[in-house]
């Protein structure tokens, strides 16, 4: 597990495409990723630039198969407060990858001027709530039938975890 760089945009870019394919749990469908390399360039710069966002990869053998990201607020009053958006292949789920890059940002947050990591997850799915709760993240909410997800409407929860005030 370690930082993404510049370097990696490439290889970041097809590891997304990759989950938008495997799974229905990302946000976004195969169709809609419109993002180049160019663009990944540019937003791991942004994310280095930013001093409270973060993304950390998960490696085994030479190739990516995880990702997770923590997106510190841009604005003072939600500078302490990060979003966390995370992605593991089907191959090498269940083999600690997600805990393992969790773990990761739960190390960085602190460090960063991060009170609060945030994230949303679709309800039903239902391995990686129970993994988000394991490792501490509290459900805060639910947001009734508002995705479209493989032909019906679908709930999402939203969860937090807080760490000690900066």
């Amino acid at each position: 597990m370690r930082e993404a760089v510049p370097g990696d945009a490439a290889a970041l870019l097809a590891l997304k495409r990759g989950l938008d394919l495997e799974t229905s749990f990302m946000l976004l469908e195969p169709d809609e990723r419109t993002e180049d390399e160019e663009d990944v360039v540019a937003d791991l710069a942004s994310v280095a630039a930013a001093g409270n966002s973060v993304l950390m990869l998960a490696e085994a053998d030479g190739r990516l198969i995880g990702y997770a990201q923590a997106r510190g607020g841009r604005v003072r009053r939600r500078a302490a407060t990060a979003h966390v958006v995370i992605g593991v292949l089907a191959a090498a789920s269940g083999r600690g990858v997600g805990s393992g890059l969790l773990r990761e940002l739960d190390v960085w947050a602190p460090g960063h001027g991060i009170h609060r990591l945030e994230l949303t997850v679709m309800a039903h799915n239902e391995r990686a709530a129970a993994l988000y709760q394991r490792v501490g993240y509290i459900v805060e909410g639910r947001a009734r039938e508002c995705l479209f997800v493989d032909g019906r409407m679908a709930d999402e929860l939203y969860m937090a975890k807080l760490f000690p005030p900066p």
